[in-house]
């Protein structure tokens, strides 16, 4: 056997296992998207065995076999009806996952930029330590300062209730509704500032001087060369970071007491097990936005992990 023939051999095989892993990637979100337009019988039909398992508190053994369909044997649209229409609650919690996400992943990205840039443009001893320091909260799991976090937002709501405690009426919104206790922890999260000034880092200094020598302030400097040259590492962390703090369950089930002003995310593990075809719909609707997010950013996501200098020569 040849040389070249033991090559097509092994690109053959590493197609075929690329493309059965892909199809088990990708299984349980067309299966989710199939099932949200299935009646509830035809769902109670393909998934009675497990059904039944759920919603007793005792454990059944499942001896039936789980069918799985990826194409309805007849097409309903009741689900989103009573999603989008019907009920307010999912559209509210939609929005709650809006209002927590957009000026966390807004602010931290721009945050990041400016800081990564003190630190590629001007390092020093003093820089490092604290970069040191951003790197050690980066790596601690983030289970670590959610108590931390949770005890500082607890005083200060109790401070203000202290404050305010003949008139409760006149507490401020931001601080009763503890939004600002999941926003301003994620706005302030190292994770961007690491990854952008490693980026930023391997601009060459030619670029900057040349920009200084042409009368360029910092701030041109910073807009007209940094931000277009990092612009595929930028997106990359605007994506992770939005799809990291839309899926966030643990800081809204422990820094925010009132449970009308959690996220969606939340709410998609209390749907009624009875209703298990509402769920598949919420759940499609849920992973809208970070579909097209991929669609619309795959290029630069996979551009700004891959070449992580942002320089092309």
């Amino acid at each position: 056997m040849s040389r070249r023939t033991k090559k097509r051999i092994f690109d053959i095989i590493v197609m075929l296992f690329t493309g059965i892993t892909a199809l088990l990637f990708l299984m349980p979100t067309v299966l989710t998207i199939a099932n949200s337009f299935m009646t509830s019988n035809e769902i109670t039909a393909n998934y009675g065995a497990m059904l039944g398992n759920m919603t007793n508190d005792e454990k059944v053994f499942i001896s039936e076999n789980v069918n799985l369909k990826f194409i309805p044997d007849k097409v309903t649209f009741d689900q989103y009806a009573s999603v989008l229409f019907k009920s307010p609650d999912y559209l509210l919690k939609f929005w709650n996952s809006v209002i927590l996400t957009v000026p966390i992943t807004v602010f931290q990205v721009l945050l990041a930029i400016l800081t990564a840039y003190g630190f590629s443009r001007y390092p020093n001893k003093f820089k490092s330590i604290i970069f040191f320091a951003y790197l050690i909260l980066m790596i601690m799991p983030y289970q670590v300062t959610l108590v931390p976090n949770f005890l500082v937002a607890d005083f200060i709501r109790d401070t203000a209730a202290s404050i305010f405690a003949s008139e409760p009426e006149k507490v401020p919104a931001f601080i009763d509704n503890m939004r600002w206790a999941i926003i301003l922890p994620g706005i302030f999260s190292p994770f961007s500032i690491y990854l952008l000034t490693k980026v930023m880092k391997r601009i060459p200094v030619s670029y900057v001087e040349a920009a200084k020598l042409d009368g360029a302030s910092e701030l041109q400097i910073l807009t007209k060369i940094h931000v277009p040259l990092c612009k595929s590492a930028i997106i990359s962390i605007a994506m992770l970071v939005f799809i990291d703090y839309w899926n966030m369950v643990e800081q809204p089930l422990v820094l925010m007491k009132n449970t009308d002003l959690h996220p969606l995310s939340v709410f998609l593990s209390q749907i009624n097990t009875g209703d298990i075809g509402l769920a598949f719909a919420v759940g499609t609707v849920y992973m809208i936005p970070t579909v097209l997010m991929f669609l619309y950013g795959e290029d630069f996501l996979v551009e700004g992990i891959t070449y992580s200098g942002g320089i092309k020569g």
